[in-house]
């Protein structure tokens, strides 16, 4: 049986959808421009690459000529939000808890960073809070 399709990006595909997202509508051998100063791609694993992304419903196109011109159909954040929502998914069994707690320990964390979370968690309003998400012996009164 051959495997499910996965709807998060390959880092092939997230490589294309950063020029899409900043370049906007592009063709694909302006893709293939635009990702060559860093390691070169073939048009044809640019054509391929692009027609999965619009498959997974990243990427739309139009014709212009002959030429397609591919469009980012996804923002950016809403892609990332998806990849954070497969990553909690998966490793952390959909604990928003777990998930800070495995950030908090890692060692690369810097103090600006962990006072910049402190700061985001403190300016939260309790009643976005979800009480379900929170964990035992933390209720909110």
């Amino acid at each position: 049986m051959p495997p499910k399709p996965s709807n998060t990006l390959t880092p092939a595909e997230l490589r294309l959808m950063r020029v899409l997202w900043t370049r906007g509508e592009s063709a694909v051998s302006d893709l293939v421009t635009a990702t060559a100063e860093h390691s070169p791609l073939a048009y044809t694993s640019v054509l391929t690459t692009v027609r999965i992304l619009e498959q997974k419903g990243y990427v739309t196109h139009r014709q212009q000529g002959r030429a397609f011109l591919y469009s980012p159909c996804v923002a950016e954040q809403e892609a990332s939000r998806s990849e954070i929502r497969h990553v909690l998914e998966r490793f952390f069994g959909n604990s928003r808890e777990r998930l800070m707690l495995s950030l908090l320990g890692d060692e690369e964390l810097s103090g600006e960073e962990l006072r910049r979370l402190k700061a985001a968690i403190s300016a939260t309003p309790d009643d976005e809070l979800n009480p379900d998400e929170l964990g035992a012996g933390e209720a909110r009164a």
